[in-house]
Formats: structure tokens, sequence, C-alpha cells
């Protein structure tokens, strides 16, 4: 959805396809240079799973659990009590960091990532709402992940100072610094992807 709220905003055909047309259209329409606008929307590409994914998915099962989250899952006996149960599971891994109460508090639900770079914390959301002058994200951070889906990752790049490695230009050396930033590893997940696209969608400008 949030790929045809994009293109509704820009002006394009609302089709859900993400092409030349549309990639064009959203450089000019946030007043984004070539290069910045293929390093931007190829990382926003990769980590939503091509414009597919912009609220994040919690429903994990147990293994996963004790996986991914170690620990704040450390015996499979506890893992197994909050398996695909992502509400519970968000409050336990999110609870008393970035801004965030206690696990029963739910702000760890209410504040998941979301977003086209999965804003994540209550102190993000305030940041992103007091940056775009939007209070009502904090009543609705659903809004991240549909109307706002985009603002938010250009704020996380303006926040990051991320635009200077974008100057850089298209090459493998910029795309791993930009993509280690964003990945926050110095082996980023999926960099021939975002390597992949980032040249595409340079081409396509």
């Amino acid at each position: 959805m949030s790929l045809i709220n994009l293109q509704k905003k820009i002006g394009v055909t609302a089709d859900g396809a993400f092409g030349p047309g549309t990639l064009k259209a959203a450089a000019a329409y946030y007043k984004l240079s070539p290069n910045r606008a293929a390093h931007f929307f190829a990382q926003t590409a990769h980590e939503s799973g091509n414009f597919k994914a912009f609220s994040e998915n919690l429903n994990y099962g147990w293994k996963g659990l004790r996986a991914i989250f170690p620990k704040y899952f450390p015996t499979d006996a506890l893992a197994k009590a909050y398996e695909r149960q992502p509400q519970k599971i968000a409050n336990r891994v999110y609870a008393n960091r970035m801004g965030n109460g206690d696990e029963a508090s739910g702000d760890g639900w209410l504040h998941r990532g979301r977003g086209a770079l999965q804003l994540t914390g209550e102190f993000n959301f305030k940041a992103f709402a007091d940056y775009i002058g939007r209070p009502d994200v904090m009543a609705n951070p659903d809004l991240v992940a549909t109307e706002l889906a985009f603002e938010s990752a250009l704020w996380f790049f303006d926040k990051n100072k991320l635009w200077s490695i974008c100057d850089k230009g298209i090459n493998d050396a910029a795309i791993l610094e930009l993509s280690s930033r964003i990945n926050g590893s110095k082996k980023p997940h999926g960099l021939d992807d975002r390597k992949l696209k980032t040249k595409k969608y340079a081409s396509w400008l």
C-alpha cells in the first residue's frame, strides 16, 4: 500500500509497481539528485522487501525467537510461551529502551518498526513527528507505515548524515558504506541485492 500512497502523492499512475517513471517522479518530488535517489530507493527497496513490508512482522516461532532475540528469550520454555504472538513479542523485546516503557505498557508493540527503513521506539517516533511537524504520528504510529513511510526514511538519512555517502557516487565502496550504516554491520545483510538495485536505479535516472 505504501508504494501506491507514494505514487498518488507524486502524481504518477498508482499501480503499485516501481519502475523508472515512479523513480524519476519521486526523485523530483523529494528534490533528490540522481545519486541520492538511486542510493535512497535501493536501500529502502531492499529493507522493505521490494516495497511490500512497511510494518515489522514479529510473528516468530520459538526457535526463531531463540535465534534472533537470545538476550530476551534465554530459554526454550520462555520462547515457547511467546511464540506466534507478535504483540507480546514486541512488548518484551522493545521494553525499557528507545524511550519505551516496560513490557506491560504496550509501548513495544505501539512503537514497533514501521516505514521504509523501520523506524522503531518512542524516541524515534517522537523525533520524527517533531521534525515533520506531525504530532498526530504519536497518536497514530501506523501513519509511518502508510502515508509517511518514505518521509520517515528521509528523516533517517538526514539524522544520520547519510546523504554525504550517497554523494560519493554509484560505486561498490559507497554502497558498502551506506549499507553498513543502515544495517548496523560491517558485513551488511543482502549487500549483493543492494548493489544490484542501486546500479539499476542509477541507470533509470
